[in-house]
């Protein structure tokens, strides 16, 4: 079977990086090739690394709470980059302050991403997703 590349990083000004190895790891573990950018990127930067491998999804981690300001417009500049329909996965803190999770996860749908996590989701069960996304058995 040919191993799926996934773009991984942490959005922004993040500097959290411990969460970032984990996942990672876990993803390598499950039989992917990880081109992990690090903390404190840019969405450029994941898109021009998707472009570079031939990613086949992109997984965005914040945890500072300031996600949402971090992701706005990532799927437009996804398309006008030639990567359109490229599944985009978020995950983590992703707002500042108590907000309904549900509200949050509309919010991030609508500006594109196709799947969105709260913090506490194991990255386990963004593994079954991103296995199901692509077709992998």
């Amino acid at each position: 079977m040919e191993q799926k590349t996934v773009i991984i990083g942490v959005i922004g000004a993040d500097a959290h990086a411990v969460g970032n190895k984990i996942i990672d790891l876990t993803l390598q573990n499950s039989g992917f090739k990880v081109v992990n950018l690090g903390v404190m990127v840019s969405q450029e930067e994941f898109i021009e690394a998707a472009i570079e491998t031939k990613a086949d999804a992109i997984l965005v981690s914040s945890l500072y709470g300031h996600g949402e300001i971090d992701c706005m417009g990532m799927r437009q500049k996804c398309d006008e980059a030639g990567l359109k329909g490229i599944p985009l996965f978020v995950g983590g803190n992703l707002v500042v302050g108590k907000q309904n999770f549900d509200d949050v996860k509309v919010r991030f749908e609508q500006m594109g991403f196709d799947f969105v996590y709260p913090p506490s989701m194991p990255i386990e069960h963004t593994i079954v997703d991103l296995k199901k996304t692509l077709n992998i058995d």
